[in-house]
């Protein structure tokens, strides 16, 4: 059974940073691509950023660009989400994806794999 663990969030001034991790088990990690998302009380779940296996053209929500950085480790099964200079806004339950099934990867409803979310609130 496939498993995805985050881990790292809490509690941060504005203008602080924060790591969040993703460890997958289970299986080989062979999910080409992988991703975070976020959601707020009463919201959609909605996009962060992606990452393909080889770690090349990552993709983030413009809301995030610039400040959020994600990586992968294929050797440790881990996706990272560095997150600076992070704003009131940032404050969310963050969620690991895996196994995406179809376009647009934007979009919750084609990733098949979830972790069960990490808080991540963001204080002024």
């Amino acid at each position: 059974q496939v498993q995805l663990v985050e881990s790292g969030g809490g509690l941060v001034q504005v203008g602080g940073s924060l790591r969040l991790s993703c460890i997958v088990s289970g299986r080989t990690f062979s999910y080409n691509a992988m991703g975070w998302f976020r959601q707020t009380p009463g919201k959609e779940r909605e996009f962060v950023a992606m990452i393909n296996w080889s770690g090349s053209s990552p993709d983030y929500a413009d809301s995030v660009s610039g400040r959020f950085t994600i990586s992968r480790d294929n050797t440790k099964n881990t996706v990272d989400l560095q997150m600076n200079s992070l704003k009131p806004e940032d404050t969310a339950v963050y969620y690991c994806a895996g196994n995406l099934v179809a376009l647009p990867r934007t979009s919750p409803t084609n990733w098949g794999q979830w972790g069960q979310g990490t808080q991540v609130t963001v204080s002024s």
